[in-house]
């Protein structure tokens, strides 16, 4: 998997907007060899913290892992000492025992996965192995996700976000707030998200038609 992210990533860059190609080269070779690093000493993934009354993250009251390694490095990220794919502490089967265990009250809704980058490739087989355990023992539960990528133009296309548990992982996810966090844009106001640019998509509902529908909530918070 790693090396197939890093060919992807090292390849001939696009320009970027401003015309910068050797920058926008340059930030491609950092960010595959981040990856690369994390593929290569990280047998397993790193997260930052585990909340499990969380209300803020997702519809209801939730358990939210905040995962290690981002790759975007946007401009006023709330979290950004989770960009290092080594912040934290190791992800063991005790840690997925521990989420499992958060998850069991009957108040609670579901599980949020956070970063960090939840779909960095570096990260996604971890995931994508807790969301099935998390299927399997409590299949009425919902999984909001929340990711710089988004859902149509890299999730599901051709992209350095894209590894053989992308599919198996959005399969498993209910809502995706996807999109980078774009500081000029942010809104105290809105619900679930940091700015305006970045959109809470109905996975099921959006896979099934082939095209973005977006989650409608059961009660009205904020802006939507």
């Amino acid at each position: 998997m790693c090396d197939k992210v890093n060919s992807r990533m090292t390849g001939t860059a696009a320009p970027n907007p401003d015309g910068q190609g050797g920058c926008f080269s340059e930030y491609l070779r950092t960010a595959a060899k981040n990856i690369e690093m994390s593929c290569q000493e990280n047998k397993s993934m790193y997260y930052g913290e585990i909340k499990k009354y969380d209300i803020a993250n997702g519809e209801g009251v939730r358990v939210s892992l905040f995962v290690s390694g981002c790759t975007h490095h946007c401009p006023g990220c709330f979290n950004e000492d989770t960009w290092d794919f080594r912040y934290g502490q190791e992800y063991t089967e005790k840690t997925q025992q521990e989420i499992l265990d958060a998850l069991a009250p009957g108040y609670i809704n579901g599980l949020s996965l956070l970063g960090g980058e939840p779909f960095e490739p570096a990260n996604q087989k971890v995931l994508a192995g807790l969301l099935r355990a998390v299927k399997e023992k409590y299949p009425e539960k919902n999984v909001w996700c929340y990711s710089g990528y988004l859902f149509d133009k890299e999730l599901q296309a051709e992209s350095r976000a894209r590894c053989e548990y992308t599919d198996e992982m959005l399969s498993m996810i209910d809502v995706l707030v996807d999109g980078r966090f774009v500081e000029s844009l942010k809104d105290i106001r809105l619900a679930f998200r940091g700015s305006s640019n970045q959109r809470i998509i109905d996975v099921k509902k959006s896979l099934k038609n082939g095209k973005i529908i977006l989650w409608e909530p059961k009660v009205k918070r904020g802006l939507i």
